[in-house]
């Protein structure tokens, strides 16, 4: 395992590659003996930081749970980041692109909690018993380390993604909110518009069959640490698209049917 020196200064550089927007190696290429728990240990050194120069924890990311997105990254494990105050913003914003790395937009589900959640056994019905209200949202992807170093060609491993916060640079959330009970998740749909153009399609369904085993997944890891959700926490479920490039001029609409639509403009 990372001594406490090299987590420090593993978090230092994805602060310091997200604070200049200039991505640097993967993380396991320095630190070849990275275990899982060294790369949350990172993430959270990351976090810390944030929260020392003013930042706060509004919930968490599930990532990596889909078929699609796990072929994408080339791995089987699902993974989770942490949702700052920061990273918040609402359908219509407008996004500058050259404040990120390589940033993409995926397509999936919130949910904000309005009861505690703990345990290593919590099931899809506890989590919609636990949920005051799902809603249509993109996350916002920018990886502070190369998915492939262009020096050497080495890809970067789960590791490197748990480290980097999963990926995470920000959420954008739209203006309806659903009860969890009346409507039907796994077939809860989304279709992204990329500049007035057909980019993507999925159903919610593509995240484990239903988007609330992310978030039983993640009470179950949080379990062995003795932490649970808290109410008033914003969990992203997890993404039933691939991750589409977003560029200067670019505009993405997600129209999730009966839940509305999401919008964002990139600068």
């Amino acid at each position: 395992m990372l001594n406490d020196e090299a987590i420090t200064e593993a978090a230092n550089a994805l602060y310091d590659a997200e604070r200049n927007c200039c991505q640097i190696k993967p993380l396991t290429l320095s630190y070849p003996e990275m275990t899982m728990e060294d790369a949350y240990a990172v993430q959270r050194a990351w976090v810390d930081r944030k929260i020392a120069a003013g930042d706060r924890i509004t919930g968490y990311k599930i990532g990596l749970t889909s078929r699609a997105m796990q072929q994408a990254m080339n791995i089987t494990t699902p993974d989770f980041g942490i949702l700052l105050e920061s990273m918040a913003f609402e359908t219509g914003c407008q996004i500058e692109t050259g404040l990120f790395c390589d940033p993409r937009i995926e397509v999936e589900l919130g949910f904000v909690l309005k009861k505690p959640l703990y345990g290593t056994d919590v099931t899809v019905d506890e989590v919609i018993d636990a949920t005051d209200y799902v809603v249509p949202a993109l996350e916002l992807i920018a990886a502070r380390s190369f998915r492939t170093d262009p020096e050497t060609g080495y890809t970067r491993k789960v590791f490197d993604t748990i480290s980097d916060n999963a990926a995470n640079a920000g959420y954008i959330v739209g203006e309806h909110q659903a009860d969890p009970t009346s409507i039907d998740m796994r077939w809860t749909g989304a279709i992204l518009y990329l500049n007035g153009e057909v980019e993507e399609t999925g159903l919610a369904a593509g995240v484990q069959d239903h988007p609330a085993k992310g978030i039983s997944w993640v009470c179950k890891r949080f379990a062995t640490h003795k932490i649970g959700l808290e109410p008033g926490q914003f969990i992203l479920s997890g993404s039933f698209t691939r991750p589409i490039i977003a560029q200067p001029g670019d505009k993405m609409v997600a129209d999730y049917g009966p839940l509305g639509k999401v919008t964002v403009d990139f600068t």
